[in-house]
């Protein structure tokens, strides 16, 4: 206990000693966000504080009431998600406007309504239609997250139709708090609502783009709304307008083969380009970060939307049509031409004509719906993150973060694939029950960059799997893709930030640092990453003292280790064991030594442990208050590892001085030859 007093103190030494260094470390003019809200008279908040203080003691003996009742208990967020929207706005200062007052009176009043409900056992909003606010508990930190739904009247429990589905990608909103979005998604119909369409707007943890926690929003959204609503799997469409319209290249590229239709307006499609970050011509620095926009920059991943029709819009005189700009010639590139509705002298906003225009197009589109059997696939990616695409997935890589490629094409007539890859090292092709439309009768033949393999037959059930792996140039044929060495892999091939799209446990060290300045700044860090991950992403991130990780939390999180392998006791047994070696007297890498005294290390690797699970030293999510001003900068801002000089202030940039950074290769080791810092 003591020595978990003591991290809590070098954490507010950090803390003090950050805030008298803001305006010198970067941190002046950077506006916080969420912007602190205006003051509620003192009758306000205590009649409030009183109203949410009584909903949330109903839920939890709601909860103590529904146990083995499972229907009805998985309900329960539906009711938790108005205490939340409330509680949070009076804790963290987040009322905007004086009318949110009476709305978060009417919250709690449907919050208590939906608690009275659930204990008579009914759920008259679970078959309402017309506008209909829901939620589930994420995976990643056990939050409850709101989502909006328009139903529409036809939508009842006895019926046997199966819905449209479009998703709805909101634009940027620094004040949308859980009251706001619940609230507007109370009385607002939203852009688009096409007849006989079940709409699902997206909360998306905030105000992230979609990126992250929320990215694994829509799948977490989506697996509720399937549960409890009639879904129409190959007619789901992707919209979105400005920050929306760039969630929506997002997801439209990175998982084209998911939708029926795409439809982005306006937003951003790449960073370096959007944020005019280097001027016309100038070389670009090859450097991690720069790596790193090839996770989310939709323009590299263009060619995939051959598996995905799209319709883009575009303001004429807007800003942003930039986006639609950058990626009409990204598709040029592969040789496909953009439908680009443009809004005659409009800047941004639909232009009503347009927006007729490209509801015909897609209402057109999404009526046939989308192929589930295509005979041609184009993918192509740069992290096995993005990995799948239609029948055709990627196990593994060459590299990271350089451009992987795979074209196929199904020849019925000679029984046959054939298919051609760059980079790739793995493969899969896996059509389901009932879809292969390969003969049965017949073995099928794949050639593979050239190479004739013969494949595993097609079953009876008209599934087929077959499975590729690259050795020494050549291909071969493989019962499955298991491979008990380490490796990258799908979901675990980094970098740092992908650690927090899954569930994860912040673990504090409970022993002495390894010297002060070091315990101040990992306490400091970590208060930094458990306040920033509530403010971005909307939920609190779960603790435990390093003592008190049991077996079953390391087979259910990523474990964010803080500390130093003195302190951390879980650090320590894992230290030996790591690519990077971290003692008593340093940091050390093949191209120096980093003494102990100011240095630290972050990283990123499978949890020795558990190595289906990661762990991550010392670090939250890596993009700080500077990135918060523009969503185009939300990127990952360091690799699989990184060196810090504690010396060297935080800032609103970094968590000090980056000393040193890197990835590691496919194996998850060290490079050979390392290239040395990416740094100027």
């Amino acid at each position: 206990m003591r020595a978990l007093a003591l991290f809590t103190a070098y954490g507010c030494l950090a803390l003090s000693i950050c805030q008298g260094a803001a305006a010198e470390n970067g941190f002046e003019g950077v506006k916080p966000i969420p912007p602190p809200g205006i003051p509620i008279s003192e009758t306000s908040r205590a009649e409030l504080e009183k109203g949410a203080a009584e909903l949330g003691k109903d839920l939890e003996s709601l909860r103590a009431e529904l146990d083995g009742k499972s229907a009805l208990l998985d309900l329960l967020p539906d009711a938790q998600i108005y205490h939340k929207a409330v509680d949070w706005a009076l804790r963290y200062n987040e009322f905007y406007q004086a009318s949110e007052v009476e709305t978060a009176r009417q919250l709690l009043t449907e919050g208590a309504a939906r608690v009275k409900a659930l204990r008579e056992g009914r759920m008259p909003w679970a078959s309402a239609t017309g506008l209909v606010v829901r939620a589930y508990v994420s995976k990643i930190d056990g939050s409850v997250q709101p989502y909006g739904l328009v139903v529409p009247p036809s939508c009842h429990p006895e019926t046997s139709h199966q819905y449209r589905l479009d998703f709805w990608f909101h634009g940027r909103g620094e004040q949308l708090s859980e009251l706001a979005f619940i609230s507007d998604r109370e009385r607002n119909r939203g852009e688009f609502t096409p007849a006989d369409t079940i709409v699902l707007h997206l909360y998306g943890r905030y105000c992230n783009a979609n990126r992250f926690a929320g990215e694994t929003d829509l799948f977490e959204a989506l697996d509720s709304v399937r549960k409890r609503y009639p879904i129409d799997e190959n007619r789901l469409v992707v919209r979105g307008f400005s920050m929306g319209g760039a969630s929506c290249w997002q997801f439209a590229t990175h998982y084209a083969g998911m939708w029926a239709a795409a439809a982005p307006g306006a937003g951003f499609s790449e960073t370096a380009g959007f944020l005019h970050l280097y001027p016309a011509g100038a070389p670009r620095p090859d450097g991690y970060e720069q790596k790193l926009w090839h996770l989310y920059d939709s323009v590299d991943y263009a060619a995939n939307l051959f598996n995905c029709p799209l319709v883009a819009y575009s303001g004429e005189i807007d800003g942003q049509k930039q986006a639609a700009d950058m990626m009409a010639l990204a598709l040029a590139d592969e040789g496909i031409t953009m439908t680009h509705i443009i809004g005659p002298q409009t800047a941004h906003r639909y232009h009503p004509a347009a927006k007729a225009e490209i509801n015909h197009r897609i209402d057109t589109i999404a009526a046939k719906g989308r192929d589930p059997m295509p005979l041609k696939v184009r993918f192509t990616t740069w992290t096995l993150r993005y990995n799948q695409m239609e029948w055709i997935t990627v196990d593994a890589l060459d590299h990271h973060w350089v451009r992987a490629r795979v074209n196929a094409n199904l020849d019925l007539a000679g029984n046959a694939v054939r298919l051609t890859t760059t980079n790739v090292t793995g493969l899969t092709l896996s059509m389901p029950a009932g879809y292969c439309p390969l003969d049965n009768t017949r073995r099928p033949q794949v050639n593979l960059d050239e190479q004739r393999l013969a494949a595993p037959p097609v079953m009876s059930d008209r599934s087929w799997t077959a499975h590729f792996r690259k050795q020494h140039g050549q291909w071969a044929v493989t019962e499955s893709m298991d491979d008990p060495s380490l490796h990258k892999q799908h979901g675990l091939q980094g970098p740092i930030d992908d650690a927090f799209m899954d569930a994860f446990l912040m673990v504090r060290p409970t022993g002495q640092p390894m010297n002060e300045k070091i315990g101040a700044w990992a306490a400091a860090e970590m208060n930094h990453a458990m306040d920033h991950w509530r403010r971005q992403f909307r939920g609190e991130a779960r603790v435990k003292s390093d003592a008190d990780v049991s077996d079953a939390d390391m087979a259910a999180n990523n474990l964010v280790l803080w500390g130093d392998p003195q302190s951390n006791r879980l650090l320590a047994r894992m230290a030996a064991q790591l690519p990077i070696r971290w003692d008593a007297q340093g940091v050390h890498l093949p191209q120096g030594d980093y003494p102990a005294d100011k240095h630290v290390l972050l990283l990123i690797y499978p949890n020795p442990l558990n190595p289906k699970r990661y762990i991550v030293i010392n670090s939250g999510f890596t993009f700080r208050e500077f990135d918060y001003t523009n969503n185009a900068r939300q990127t990952p801002k360091l690799p699989d590892w990184a060196i810090v000089d504690v010396s060297v202030p935080v800032s609103a940039r970094q968590p000090g001085g980056i000393t040193d950074a890197g990835f590691f290769d496919e194996q998850w080791k060290l490079p050979k030859a390392i290239q040395g810092t990416f740094l100027p």
